[in-house]
């Protein structure tokens, strides 16, 4: 009875750390390229999850023949599609960052069905329908705007995300949502690096610009090490199909956010799309 409940506890909290992060990283990505962020992002949330995992004592074991989808999840989900996050959010807004990778559960339902052979059932169906009209209100009848090239990105950013949260459940069961996690971004850390060091700003330049450090410390510590660990646990717990529906809190607060902080425009359409997302989370609980 617990996990029922942690699991979409986690998956929760999660998506809303990633709903700030688009406000964060829309205000840093003024400062540094795309990629550079990705990489600075993973060196400081992989000095988070190495300390966490020092304190924790964590079992840092890899057996060769996990190797392929330990590798696919970092290429799939911590490589192109947090680089396409960002780039996506770069070329539009915070709000519609969020909004549109919104569409991860539905795409997660269909790789849960076509790779894990997991049951449609009706109001799994229902609640990722309920979910993806909302985000649908918001977005067509324009409470927030975005150009085309960032639309399809931040599409591609949502088909690669729900790739690899349904890949993170072929993962054998022994190992912890911390480790699965960690190898992950070091895999999209190492692969990245030779791209985006060239495009890293200096140390110098980082110190001395609190808004930067300070975004790379939210973007690094909380929404990396955080928010990816809350999220493989919560998916390790919970049905790939349902428990995507709560990624649908990720525009609730990405949009709020976007507003309050940055300014973005919210219409009416808001909070009747807010009101068929929470319909969605309902159906699933």
């Amino acid at each position: 009875m617990a996990d029922k409940y942690r699991g979409p506890l986690f998956m929760a909290l999660a998506a809303s750390i990633w709903g700030g992060m688009y406000v964060v990283s829309k205000l840093v990505l003024v400062l540094v390229a795309p990629l550079a962020l990705v990489w600075l992002r993973y060196v400081v949330g992989l000095a988070a999850l190495g300390l966490l995992g020092l304190l924790t004592r964590e079992r840092w074991h890899l057996r060769w023949g996990d190797v392929p989808t330990l590798g696919a999840i970092g290429v799939v989900g911590y490589g192109i599609s947090i680089w396409a996050q960002f780039r996506g959010t770069q070329l539009s807004t915070a709000q519609a960052a969020s909004v549109i990778t919104a569409a991860t559960p539905a795409f997660m339902v269909v790789f849960g069905r076509l790779l894990l052979r997991e049951r449609v059932t009706w109001r799994r169906a229902a609640a990722v329908a309920a979910a993806t009209l909302g985000v649908l209100v918001i977005v067509g009848a324009g409470s927030v705007s975005t150009s085309p090239a960032g639309g399809l990105i931040l599409g591609l950013a949502a088909v690669t995300w729900a790739l690899m949260s349904v890949l993170v459940k072929r993962v054998p069961a022994d190992y912890s949502a911390l480790a699965v996690t960690t190898y992950g971004i070091l895999v999209a850390a190492v692969l990245i690096t030779p791209l985006a060091l060239p495009q890293a700003p200096t140390a110098a330049a980082i110190t001395g610009n609190p808004l930067l450090w300070g975004g790379l410390l939210y973007l690094g510590v909380v929404s990396t090490a955080g928010a990816f660990f809350f999220w493989t646990r919560g998916v390790q717990l919970v049905d790939a199909g349902s428990g995507g529906v709560y990624f649908f809190f990720q525009p609730l607060v990405g949009t709020t956010l976007g507003w309050l902080v940055l300014g973005e425009p919210v219409g009416w359409t808001f909070v009747v799309g807010a009101a068929l997302i929470a319909a969605g989370v309902a159906l699933t609980l």
